[in-house]
């Protein structure tokens, strides 16, 4: 389960929470223009577009959660259980990708939503795994840009459904048309205090701040953290200072993670917020926090040679940190 969003209050801030039981080694990973990328049923491509973001390094291969490259295209995949599906025939008509692919494919090759529309309508994704080990997970995508702009990536039995999306958010099931036709249930939610439109016969007691956020769900389920994210992202300040924003940014994601302890996935086991992360766009930084580490970690991507064939990786800060005042 994870939420991720685009949020555009000067630069454009793209990422997500990454919610699981479970952790796979994941770095931060810069693959450069020269890394070769290889793919298992079409031909691999040499020379692209450097990306950057979250990844599980398996025999030298990023595989992406999320990324995004140096033109300011990004794209995270979560969980869509249940309803993925990838289709175990090959389409001689389409560019056959793995979902293990389907981030390097396209972003090594577009730079905007218009042209990864383009790139996704002209491929088809087949269901083969990383390795024996490593199995495909059940997932969908959003995508966004630095004009704003995002869209929804849906692998459904009829086919890939692209969807515009309108509020830039992104969870799980159920599919995002259900998950937007949901927000009309929560039109009088506010983050003003309520006015007593239930009988003008009645005089209520505004006995506490915050009633007219009184109805918005607070469950680590998709749907709440659909609900609660884009509440949350509509009604965030928006300012001129860069790292007022960036707080901003991680306040919006901090508001729908998952606590240890909340959401048991079998006895003994919780699936929590295991990473937060920003793409800056506009800047090709990256910032993200962690379940322990609550304190901004920040990666320059341009400091970086980017002209290399080798992947550049740091490790996840993770550990629980103090700043000792006396």
């Amino acid at each position: 389960m994870c939420t991720s969003i685009i949020f555009s209050p000067k630069n454009h801030y793209f990422g997500r929470n990454f919610d699981y039981e479970i952790s796979y080694g994941q770095e931060v990973v810069i693959t450069p223009r020269d890394y070769k990328f290889k793919f298992r049923k079409t031909n691999g491509i040499d020379k692209h577009f450097a990306i950057y973001g979250i990844a599980a390094v398996f025999d030298n291969y990023p595989l992406y959660f999320d990324a995004a490259n140096e033109r300011g295209l990004g794209m995270a995949g979560l969980n869509y259980a249940g309803q993925a599906y990838y289709s175990d025939e090959f389409d001689d008509d389409k560019t056959n990708i793995s979902p293990f692919e389907f981030i390097p494919w396209v972003l090594s090759q577009c730079s905007t939503i218009e042209e990864a529309k383009d790139l996704i309508s002209k491929t088809h994704l087949v269901n083969i795994d990383f390795s024996e080990k490593l199995k495909l997970s059940p997932l969908h995508w959003l995508l966004a840009d630095k004009s704003g702009k995002s869209i929804t990536v849906e692998p459904d039995k009829d086919g890939i459904h692209v969807y515009d999306n309108p509020v830039g958010v992104l969870t799980n099931n159920p599919p995002f048309p259900k998950q937007i036709f949901n927000l009309n249930n929560y039109s009088d939610v506010s983050p003003r205090m309520p006015e007593n439109n239930f009988s003008d016969k009645i005089e209520f007691d505004p006995y506490s701040r915050g009633l007219g956020s009184r109805n918005l769900p607070g469950g680590v389920d998709s749907e709440s953290r659909f609900v609660r994210a884009t509440f949350t992202k509509y009604n965030a300040p928006v300012t001129d200072d860069e790292t007022e924003n960036i707080d901003n940014y991680f306040h919006i994601l901090h508001a729908v993670e998952q606590p240890k302890g909340l959401d048991e996935i079998k006895p003994g086991l919780f699936e929590y917020t295991i990473y937060s992360d920003c793409f800056d766009f506009d800047n090709n930084e990256f910032y993200y926090t962690t379940y322990s580490n609550k304190q901004i970690n920040h990666v320059k991507v341009d400091k970086e040679n980017l002209d290399q064939e080798t992947l550049v990786t740091f490790p996840i800060l993770d550990k629980v940190t103090f700043n000792d005042q006396n």
